[in-house]
């Protein structure tokens, strides 16, 4: 039609080729005032958050960093669109720059893992998942997935979430050195025939063999899942095998550790344009239907530009050298804690998580994470192979270098690192499962070297960044 621009992922909607004028900097800037004056509480509890994320040393593996740029485009006017259904095809008017901010989110996910689809409107990997589920299984067919004890997600078929109710879960499971057990796996697929097999994990500090997933995915015409959301990061920047031209079908967060907002992504390699289930209809048609409008209405418009900013990042060559630094730094502080006594699931980790055994300090998991929190360091509980004790409990801790390598910590101070989380376990004395006593003296004395590193590594996102900080522990 005249006098209307049409959105491409290379050719973005522009009125007129104006250059940007910064209305949206300028809103952004007018509401963070407004707040503050008209809801001050809520002001200060999110800059309490800023401040306390700045001065903790998180080490959650399942977390990581965003740029300020991919915050302010998350809190953009695109909040205010609605606008269900695909670029072009939408159910509202108003949709021209979203659709070509959505485009433009698809090309750059496509560049950035080489993918010949994506999908970036899921709001989750969990619904992302669940999405992909639903078009390749009906209920009751078999779905395969690591058990949930043994690293597994609860969207690869644990009876507590919907993929174990829906469908006949089954589970892998690992072996004595805590690897995948492939051998075991083999007699499983051959015995139970999957309609689909996941790849994949929350808590598992090895590679993942992908091709070897599909050999035995094919060997029964199963289609092959990859959940890669814990490892996107390393995936993207070539620190791990990627599995998009391997599986039928990757999907991950686009949070955990590609640094941006709350979101998920399903992306497609060279069997998209394979038949589904129905033995026509290709899998990237199912997923676009499967997203919307089978399992999701409206699509979030901000998140999706936030990721469309994320994925710009994740590009960039400063990116990948965050990457290689993120399993320099895992390596290392998985070889300072085994020095130093503690048991380190499957004797090490080749991404960027690292898995102990906190029983041998008479702690309980849990315990061990609020200990830990206390001082201020972030790791979370998490079950171990055989673990006798509760989900809420459990006997182990999962720890990430995603975020202690954005602040730019390198292997020398993983020393550091270990020798804090050290002094807290070992310092710690359980009373129960869930409680513990901890020593007034020990938690100031972590607290000020935890404040010591960050303020020598600020975070991207810390205001304070390149004004010099007064020590305040030890020296360097």
């Amino acid at each position: 039609m005249k006098g209307r621009s049409v959105a491409t992922p290379d050719r973005p909607v522009r009125h007129g080729g104006r250059p940007p004028t910064g209305e949206q900097a300028a809103l952004l800037r007018a509401g963070m005032r407004s707040l503050h004056e008209a809801d001050p509480q809520l002001a200060h509890l999110l800059d309490d958050e800023v401040h306390q994320q700045n001065t903790t040393l998180a080490m959650v593996a399942s977390a990581s960093v965003a740029d300020p740029t991919v915050l302010a485009v998350g809190g953009s006017a695109l909040s205010n669109v609605t606008a269900e259904g695909y670029p072009g095809a939408r159910y509202h008017p108003g949709a021209q720059q979203f659709d070509a901010v959505e485009n433009l989110a698809v090309a750059r996910a496509k560049q950035l893992f080489g993918a010949r689809y994506a999908n970036v409107q899921p709001h989750s990997c969990s619904s992302a998942n669940l999405a992909v589920l639903s078009a390749l299984l009906r209920p009751g067919d078999t779905l395969m997935g690591l058990d949930l004890d043994a690293g597994g997600h609860l969207t690869h078929g644990s009876r507590a979430s919907v993929s174990g109710r829906h469908y006949r879960s089954v589970s892998y499971g690992l072996d004595a050195g805590g690897r995948i057990d492939f051998a075991r796996l083999a007699d499983l697929v051959a015995e139970h025939r999957p309609r689909v097999l996941i790849a994949g994990a929350s808590a598992y500090p090895r590679t993942v063999d992908f091709a070897r997933f599909r050999r035995l995915a094919d060997s029964v015409g199963a289609y092959l899942l990859a959940d890669i959301s814990h490892i996107a990061g390393l995936v993207a920047a070539g620190q791990h095998p990627s599995p998009v031209d391997v599986a039928h079908l990757t999907t991950t967060s686009t949070y955990k550790q590609l640094g941006g907002p709350r979101g998920g992504l399903i992306l497609g390699g060279r069997d998209v344009a394979a038949p589904g289930p129905d033995g026509r209809t290709p899998l990237w048609r199912l997923m676009q239907r499967a997203v919307f409008p089978q399992s999701q209405g409206t699509p979030s418009p901000a998140a999706i530009a936030a990721k469309a900013r994320a994925f710009a990042v994740a590009a960039e060559p400063a990116f990948r050298d965050t990457a290689r630094l993120i399993v320099r730094n895992a390596r290392a502080l998985a070889g300072e804690l085994a020095a130093l006594g503690h048991r380190v699931l499957t004797g090490g980790t080749d991404n960027h998580m690292v898995l102990i055994d906190v029983t041998g300090t008479g702690l309980s998991g849990v315990v061990a994470e609020r200990a830990l929190e206390e001082c201020g360091i972030l790791a979370n509980r998490n079950r171990i192979p055989g673990d006798t004790k509760p989900p809420l409990v459990t006997s182990g801790l999962r720890l990430g270098t995603n975020i202690l390598a954005q602040r730019g910590m390198g292997p020398d101070r993983m020393r550091e690192c270990a020798l804090l989380l050290h002094t807290v376990l070992s310092g710690c004395q359980a009373l129960s499962d869930t409680a513990y006593r901890i020593d007034p003296a020990l938690v100031a004395s972590v607290r000020a070297e935890v404040q010591w590193l960050c303020a020598r590594h600020p975070l991207p996102m810390d205001t304070r960044a390149g004004v010099p900080v007064p020590s305040i522990g030890a020296g360097t």
